[in-house]
């Protein structure tokens, strides 16, 4: 396999060229950044520290480091899993194979949702995964109780230890559960969001390899043949768990989000329903509010 860590010497610099021309060769995505970020965690430096100090030599333990996480990253492993952490909206998150790594599009449902989230009001994050849309909100809106629900108890260990994380245990409770089989009761939310798989296994077109290959399937994939499962059992529960006046915001995407919309348009109590783009013009985000 060669030395992905070698590159004509042992310093910050040749090691970092090494990197990136033997993760350019297996047409690893981004392998300038990747190498960066993964020295960087090597050697708990920053981008800008390392490039400053370009002539530090590394020394035995640091290139097998180095080494151990470049070849990994050569596999295709996503590399915020091999940093074990991911920023979200400002906020690092620890993030594992037990739960989809945080998009920028999602930090733009995270703007939706808190458009709409009222004063005082309760929220609840239908398959919350590393936690990050929850912890957002409660961040970035200290006046709002916030339910996080999922059905992976891996995923569920995460995201409390990131809620922990950010000091916001007394705002965001979590529940284990498969959609609103996660509620003990009948309570309502002024706001529901949710990033729900929509993705059919069937007919996977524009996933990107190493996502099908290392991130969590259960975070991914619909029903086989049914981009609409999802969103059709949570709506399912709406009617009982939205009050009146209150908004049902997600995060959808390319083959799911017209007929996601016309379900959301089909359902009797719900008015307002609309699709609305990303910054690259993808039609992105679905709302539609309680009547």
């Amino acid at each position: 396999m060669g030395d992905p860590a070698r590159g004509g010497g042992h310093t910050v610099l040749s090691v970092l060229r090494g990197a990136e021309a033997w993760l350019q060769r297996r047409s690893v995505d981004a392998p300038r950044r990747s190498a960066e970020l993964l020295l960087g965690k090597v050697l708990g430096l920053g981008r800008l520290e390392m490039y400053l100090a370009h002539d530090r030599p590394l020394d035995d333990a640091e290139r097998a480091a180095m080494r151990q996480l470049v070849a990994r990253r050569g596999e295709h492993v996503p590399v915020a899993y091999l940093l074990g952490n991911w920023s979200f909206r400002g906020l690092e998150l620890e993030v594992g194979p037990a739960v989809l790594i945080p998009r920028p599009e999602t930090e733009l449902l995270v703007e939706h949702a808190l458009a709409h989230a009222p004063p005082g009001g309760r929220v609840l994050n239908l398959g919350t995964g590393s936690g990050a849309i929850a912890i957002a909100m409660a961040v970035e809106r200290p006046d709002l109780h916030i339910v996080a629900t999922d059905q992976s108890r891996n995923a569920l260990a995460l995201a409390t230890a990131n809620v922990a994380r950010h000091g916001v245990a007394e705002r965001i409770e979590l529940l284990g559960g498969d959609w609103w089989h996660a509620l003990r009761d009948a309570t309502q939310f002024d706001l529901v969001v949710s990033n729900p798989p929509y993705i059919d296994p069937q007919a996977p077109e524009g996933l990107a390899a190493d996502v099908a290959a290392h991130e969590p399937p259960l975070a991914l994939y619909s029903a086989a043949g049914d981009v609409l499962s999802c969103y059709r059992a949570i709506v399912a529960g709406l009617a009982a768990h939205l009050v009146a006046d209150g908004w049902f915001v997600a995060e959808t995407g390319v083959g799911a989000s017209a007929p996601a919309l016309q379900l959301l348009q089909q359902q009797p109590f719900l008015t307002a329903a609309q699709l609305l783009p990303d910054p690259a013009g993808i039609d992105r985000f679905l709302l539609a509010q309680r009547t």
